[in-house]
C-alpha cells in the first residue's frame, strides 16, 4: 500500500527502539457490598514503540479496566503505569488531561459521536477543547477525514451514516490530535465481519504508515491473530499464557 502523502502531519513517530507503554504490578481493586472485585490483580508489561498489540480475554477478564488506566481515564489501585518515559500517577489532574489529549486517541466501542453535529463538527471537537486556531483545526480535520477516506461526507450527521463510516469517524477524531498510542476498545464490536476487517485495516495502516503504537481490546481471536503484531492474554485480573485465556 503506498504511504499517504500527508501521513507525517498526522502523528508524531517515535523512535522505532523506544518503549511506548511501560505497565508495572498494575491493580485495580473495588469494592461491591462486602466484595473486594479484583478487576486488574498485579498486571505487568512493555509495549513498544510502533508495535500493534492486542489484549483478549472473557468478560471480566480486566482487558478494558487495563485499557482506561493506560488511557488515564481510571488510576490503579497500585503500581506503576509509564508512557513514553511519563509516569502517569504522578500527573496532576491537569496535566493528566493534556496527556489524553495530546499523546492518546481513544476509539470506543460505541461511536460516541454528537448526533447534532456534522461530521465535520464531531472530528474537530478535540481541537477546539485544544484551543487550536481555527485555520489549523480546519486542516487537520480535513486531513483526518481524508485519511480514513471520508471527505465526501463532512456535512452528514451520525444518523445519515452507515456503522462503519460512524466508527470511521469516531478513529478520524481520535486521530486529530496527532497521538503517538491509539487505544482502541472493541472498536469492531458493533460492525459487521466485512465492515469490522476494514476498520482493522485501517488500524494496521495507521501503524505501519504513521508509526503510531495501537493497543486494542478484542474478543475476536481472528482479528488478531491476522493484524496484530503480538496477542496478550488476560483472565481474572491477571495476564496468562494462552491455554488459559481459552479454558476461561
Amino acid at each position: 500500500m503506498a504511504t499517504h502523502p500527508h501521513s507525517e502531519q498526522l502523528a508524531p513517530v517515535a523512535a522505532q527502539n523506544a518503549v511506548a507503554v511501560e505497565v508495572r504490578d498494575a491493580a485495580r481493586h473495588y469494592a461491591m457490598g462486602a466484595t473486594l472485585v479484583r478487576a486488574l490483580d498485579g498486571v505487568s508489561l512493555t509495549i513498544a514503540a510502533r508495535e500493534f498489540v492486542c489484549l483478549l480475554g472473557s468478560s471480566g477478564s480486566g482487558k478494558s479496566t487495563l485499557l482506561n488506566i493506560i488511557a488515564g481515564l481510571d488510576r490503579p489501585t497500585a503500581g506503576q503505569v509509564t508512557i513514553f518515559g511519563r509516569e502517569l500517577a504522578g500527573m496532576a489532574s491537569q496535566e493528566l488531561a493534556r496527556y489524553r489529549r495530546e499523546t492518546v486517541g481513544i476509539v470506543f466501542q460505541s461511536f460516541n459521536l454528537i448526533p447534532t453535529m456534522s461530521v465535520e463538527e464531531n472530528v474537530e471537537l478535540p481541537l477546539r477543547f485544544a484551543e487550536v486556531e481555527r485555520a489549523e483545526r480546519s486542516g487537520r480535520t480535513r486531513l483526518a477525514l481524508d485519511r480514513v477516506r471520508l471527505s465526501h461526507r463532512v456535512s452528514h450527521r451520525p444518523s445519515e451514516l452507515s456503522g462503519g463510516e460512524q466508527q470511521r469517524v469516531a478513529i478520524a477524531r481520535a486521530l486529530v490530535n496527532r497521538p503517538s498510542l491509539l487505544l482502541a476498545d472493541e472498536p469492531t464490536g458493533n460492525l459487521d465481519s466485512r465492515t469490522g476487517e476494514e476498520i482493522m485495516n485501517l488500524l494496521r495502516e495507521f501503524n505501519r504508515e504513521l508509526g503510531m503504537t495501537v493497543v486494542m481490546v478484542t474478543h475476536e481471536r481472528s482479528l488478531a491473530d491476522r493484524f496484530a503484531d503480538r496477542m496478550l492474554f488476560l483472565a481474572d485480573g491477571k495476564l496468562v499464557p494462552e491455554r488459559s485465556e481459552r479454558s476461561g
